[in-house]
């Protein structure tokens, strides 16, 4: 029986070895995190860039502000985890991004008219889009 239990304790310290070995970072999490979030960011901007100008597509425009807004939150909750000059890029990125976001939506709600309306919605997400190149694009997530 004691023979038995030998080799069996082996291949357990063994196994666990390999697990710890093979897992990721709590950085690496964190910045996968950050660049899913940033994807989806992304995406959200292309999504409203595609939406045409009216009014079946405000309920469309709110779902993605919002998942912006839940991506933000993401980054935020993130950057805690990663360490130096990449944690300083994300945490000065994502809080310039989501201050641009909440100047574009308050300034394009505040001057809606229904003689300008599609003119400042697109201007808008052309901000919102030039806001993202500028601020978490640059964001490495190539590794």
């Amino acid at each position: 029986m004691k023979l038995f239990a030998f080799p069996l304790v082996l291949v357990l310290l063994a196994s666990l070895v390999l697990a710890a070995c093979g897992g990721k970072s709590k950085e690496d999490k964190a910045m996968s995190s950050v660049c899913d979030a940033r994807a989806d960011i992304s995406k959200q901007i292309d999504h409203l860039k595609s939406l045409p100008v009216n009014l079946s597509s405000v309920s469309e425009v709110q779902n993605s502000l919002k998942a912006i807004g839940d991506d933000l939150t993401k980054i935020k909750n993130a950057q805690g985890d990663l360490s130096g000059s990449r944690k300083q890029q994300v945490q000065d990125a994502n809080a310039k991004f989501g201050s641009q976001v909440k100047e574009i939506t308050s300034s394009a709600v505040s001057s809606l008219s229904l003689s300008n309306v599609k003119t400042q919605l697109q201007s808008a997400l052309t901000q919102l889009a030039d806001a993202y190149k500028t601020t978490l694009g640059p964001i490495d997530c190539s590794s």
